[in-house]
């Protein structure tokens, strides 16, 4: 039976690496996102089971304390968590799962699921990091100078990760991303078990 890979995707925020994964998700057969378990309101147009699974924090709280999450985060007030059985059954039924968690998240992974493969984005300059968190126009310059140290404390764990893709260029980001899920089906152990059959009949 061919069960799946769990990839794990970081980022610095203004890296584009939501954006990617839903252009990955939606033009690649038996990739999906993993939806993590939140505590924080559903935002509108938010549907629960698809953005987050949405619970209170007593239901969280209990998860963990059972175990139930892979990994799991408190951030601005708020908690977030990976359900581990979420992630085996989609594994099992032969589906690649993308975890999109930052950098400490990946270290609580990769210490249960050893065989992960990692990916991080980066993005191209200083300066086109800088224009994507003022995108918005809306914040003060102290607020886009903490997300830059935010950002370069991130990305300062980029050896941690098997893989590194710089989103310069979109659409040759997305193809490297491809590259690497294409590269993973194809090594030798997931492509025996695919081909068992095939195998058979060549070998005779």
């Amino acid at each position: 039976m061919t069960t799946g890979t769990l990839f794990i995707v970081s980022a610095p925020s203004g890296a584009g690496k939501t954006s990617l994964l839903k252009a990955l998700v939606e033009t690649e057969e038996h990739v999906r996102v993993s939806v993590s378990h939140t505590t924080r309101p559903k935002r509108p147009g938010e549907t629960d089971g698809v953005d987050y699974h949405f619970v209170d924090k007593e239901v969280f709280s209990n998860m963990v304390e059972s175990g139930a999450f892979l990994e799991h985060a408190e951030v601005f007030g708020n908690f977030y968590g990976t359900s581990e059985a979420g992630i085996r059954d989609q594994l099992e039924q032969g589906d690649d799962v993308i975890l999109e968690i930052d950098w400490q998240g990946a270290q609580q992974v990769r210490a249960r699921f050893p065989a992960t493969v990692s990916i991080f984005i980066l993005p191209p300059t200083p300066e086109a990091l800088r224009q994507r968190l003022g995108s918005r126009g809306q914040d003060s310059d102290e607020v886009i100078q903490r997300r830059l140290g935010e950002a370069r404390e991130e990305m300062s764990h980029y050896p941690e990760y098997d893989y590194i893709v710089v989103n310069d260029l979109f659409d040759q980001a997305l193809g490297e991303l491809r590259a690497i899920i294409t590269a993973q089906r194809l090594r030798q152990p997931s492509q025996a078990a695919r081909l068992q059959e095939r195998l058979r009949s060549l070998l005779g």
